[in-house]
């Protein structure tokens, strides 16, 4: 791989594990002050308006900009959001718990502006770094770079939460923030930005990324069938219910749970950089998503803390699988001068199933319990996957070699 790439991928890491120990501080920190399972869903729809609000608007500046520097504005953008978490826990400004809970919902809203720039800006720039036909593998390898994160950044922010406190958890994460924005600088190559479609207007250009979308038969069941099953199966704003009243595990066991799918995505993920999954790669998209949802129920029926840990390491090893797959498809099927609208729109799928998903999760065991609510979520997902089997055969039998030719 180029040297560039490894540049972009090792800031990528840093980013996403910074990222990463920020949510750990913020969910456990919002559970600590309000007690309540909705604050949680509402810290993750904080971060979701933003990030699927702006994301056609993202693709359509990508489209038209150096997505270097928008990388790098992004980082500083996020950067901003750790150092108000900072601030609103460290003891020297003796911010009130009544002001603390607005500050984190601001920490968590910058974060969402960061991530709807973050992958159309990744998705644009990565294809002018490789040959086309490293695409496929260049996604298992920046799956494994960030999936190592995500594995360290939990359990390390929930690990020093409980050593060193909140605000010195906060401190490391604007560290390793600014430690992106050093890596960043020494990328040479800064791709030039793509000419705008002549004679569009800019309403059509905002939205040609979405009817691209849409009217793909390969593309937009892919990604509503990711973010359908995620939206319900996801777990993630659940795990400090989990480790706090169900498991009894604590900050520390919280890391850990975080970190758990991130594990099991780092092990497949690295297996995959060795191995060819361009053939028959619908069936195995099918077979990962329905894989991933049996993991979440699981999950949602275990009182064990070993057998919960390893439901969520199958559950990424699962979703592992699902990501590479779909994320080689969009680079493979987006024309070049459209990536950045085509992954915004991506972005939106993903973000509408990760932080939209963290808001049902909370809202759910609000009202069902959360048990009950994750155990609902676990067999959505699983009769998600047996529809769009039935009604999707061109999904069922894509073949990424063929897209690639």
């Amino acid at each position: 791989m180029p040297q560039d790439f490894k540049k972009l991928m090792f800031a990528r890491f840093f980013f996403t594990f910074a990222v990463q120990m920020q949510a750990i501080v913020l969910a456990w920190r919002m559970y600590e002050i309000t007690k309540d399972a909705l604050y949680l869903g509402l810290i993750g729809l904080a971060e979701a308006i933003p990030a699927l609000g702006l994301a056609l608007f993202a693709g359509y500046i990508v489209d038209r900009s150096r997505p270097l520097v928008i990388y790098r504005r992004l980082v500083f953008v996020s950067f901003t959001s750790g150092i108000i978490l900072l601030i609103s826990q460290h003891p020297y400004f003796n911010i009130s718990l009544t002001l603390q809970v607005p500050l984190l919902f601001v920490s968590s809203f910058l974060t969402g502006c960061a991530r709807s720039f973050s992958q159309p800006s990744m998705y644009s720039l990565v294809p002018k770094l490789i040959p086309k036909a490293l695409l496929p593998k260049s996604s298992a390898w920046m799956s494994s770079a960030m999936q190592t994160a995500r594995i360290s950044g939990p359990a390390v922010g929930g690990i020093l939460y409980g050593f060193i406190g909140v605000s010195g958890t906060a401190t490391l994460v604007a560290i390793f923030l600014l430690v992106t924005s050093v890596a960043l600088s020494t990328i040479k190559f800064n791709a030039p930005a793509n000419n705008p479609t002549r004679g569009a207007s800019i309403k059509e250009d905002l939205f040609s990324g979405a009817k691209f979308v849409f009217s793909h038969p390969i593309l937009f069941p892919a990604l509503t069938l990711d973010m359908v099953s995620v939206l319900f199966g996801g777990v993630t704003a659940l795990l400090p219910i989990y480790a706090a009243e169900i498991l009894f595990v604590g900050p520390t066991g919280l890391g850990i749970l975080r970190a758990a799918p991130a594990i099991g995505a780092v092990v497949m993920s690295s297996w995959l950089i060795t191995r060819d999954i361009k053939s028959r790669a619908g069936h195995k998209l099918f077979w990962a998503v329905g894989g991933f949802g049996l993991c979440i129920l699981v999950f949602a029926i275990s009182h064990n803390y070993i057998l919960s840990l390893c439901a969520l390491i199958l559950s990424g090893m699962f979703d592992s699988v699902s990501m590479v797959i779909r994320t080689s498809a969009v680079q493979l099927i987006s024309p070049d001068h459209m990536r950045g609208r085509i992954s915004a729109v991506n972005s939106i799928f993903i973000g509408s199933s990760n932080e939209l998903g963290e808001f049902e999760s909370g809202v759910a065991a609000k009202l069902m319990g959360t048990m009950p609510a994750a155990i609902f979520g676990g067999i959505v997902c699983v009769l998600t996957v047996g529809v769009a089997a039935l009604i999707c055969p061109t999904l069922r039998k894509m073949d990424l070699e063929e897209l690639a030719k």
